[in-house]
């Protein structure tokens, strides 16, 4: 997969973009020092968003009988992501929303999206829960809603095949998507069990350099590297086009004793922001029912059939296509669900504090899935921590 700008005049890919550091090797762009304040200091963009929505005009107020005029909508060129993919290369979620004018960004990490999102960019936008429990957080609970789950599981710890077991990581180097996103966190949290140390600007007994995925594959393949924490497909390409060995799959430390589903953990979830939730609820009603459909879609559909969609959304999104072995593999290891895994975001939480990404803080109030359960007559719990 290429990490090309998009080419359709209808959508724009952002990737995060990271300066050098400390025990980098040559040429790994990556700012870990940005991308702390990126992951940490969100919650002043999200305090002025959230300033800014508390007093509505009469303008905004008058808005809220009807539809937005357009959704603008993020999401990853990840298969973890195929639900945004087949839902907007398939039209799902242009149907229903109408008159409404869909436009899409593509971003290569959760906390560029969050950004986003904060700064009015985009309206809402499929991503991992942890950047969205960390700008729930920061925003003291003004900033974004959970309102439906997209994908579980499809994310591993992929290593040179020599590392054998936790205890041959040391001193080694390691990547993740960005600081602060849902498999950095788990990276971090996972090494903290196995009794290393890890900080957010690279250093400890394990470094960790968050990078682009992309470059992560190229860093793999030229040595540079000595595994990844990973969503798919990228995982899927390090093992089968860079040699690599899965070390964790994410879905064997997934109990489900939070969850009461063994071995699924939320790994892509469909949040939206408040403020444009208030004024449109028409329209976030309509991308739920064009959510729901795709999730529907990726289930009921035969496994060619849906490889080869799903492959041609992403030649959309990154100007070129997966091989057949690889997107087979991604999928295999991925559930689609609108179902958000609830319980199992107060460990989340956990993990971001014990990685250093977030604080400690109640995220009662984080779901709302009064709308998804309207749309799928069905009771998708939010664990206590929202409205269902």
């Amino acid at each position: 997969m290429s990490s090309s700008p998009n080419q359709n005049p209808g959508s724009t890919r952002i990737a995060a973009g990271q300066p050098s550091g400390r025990k980098r090797p040559s040429g790994l762009k990556i700012g870990i020092a940005a991308g702390i304040l990126a992951v940490l200091g969100a919650g002043v963009a999200v305090a002025t968003t959230a300033a800014n929505s508390s007093a509505p005009d009469t303008a905004s107020a008058a808005s809220a009988t009807g539809p937005a005029a357009e959704l603008k909508l993020g999401y990853f060129g990840n298969i973890t992501h195929a639900t945004a993919l087949v839902g907007v290369q398939k039209g799902f979620i242009a149907k229903e929303l109408g008159e409404t004018k869909l436009s899409t960004q593509v971003f290569n990490a959760g906390p560029a999206a969050i950004e986003a999102l904060n700064a009015g960019a985009i309206d809402a936008t499929y991503i991992g829960p942890n950047p969205a429990i960390n700008s729930f957080v920061k925003s003291k609970g003004e900033s974004i809603s959970i309102i439906a789950g997209a994908a579980s599981g499809g994310a591993q710890l992929v290593v040179k095949p020599e590392i054998k077991t936790a205890v041959d990581l040391k001193g080694k180097i390691l990547a993740s998507p960005q600081l602060g996103g849902t498999q950095d966190v788990a990276l971090r949290a996972w090494l903290g069990k196995q009794g290393y140390k890890t900080n957010p600007d690279g250093g400890g007994d394990v470094a960790i350099n968050p990078t682009e995925n992309a470059q992560t594959l190229k860093l793999f393949q030229n040595g540079k590297l000595d595994g990844a924490w990973l969503p798919e497909p990228w995982a899927s390409r390090l093992v089968l086009q860079a040699g690599a060995k899965v070390l964790v799959d994410e879905k064997d430390l997934w109990d489900g004793s939070l969850t009461g589903k063994p071995g699924e953990f939320p790994t892509t979830i469909l949040i939206v922001n408040k403020k444009f939730a208030a004024e449109h609820p028409q329209t976030v009603d309509a991308l739920l029912k064009g959510h729901v459909e795709a999730v529907k879609w990726l289930n009921d559909t035969p496994a060619a059939e849906k490889a080869t969609e799903v492959n041609a959304a992403l030649k959309e999104v990154a100007g070129k296509a997966l091989s057949q072995d690889v997107i087979d593999r991604s999928l295999k290891n991925i559930v689609f669900s609108v179902d958000p895994l609830a319980g199992a975001f107060k460990k989340l939480l956990q993990d971001g504090v014990d990685a250093g990404t977030t604080k400690q803080a109640d995220i009662n109030g984080i779901f709302d899935l009064t709308q998804l359960n309207a749309v799928t007559g069905e009771k998708t719990s939010a664990a206590g921590l929202g409205k269902e």
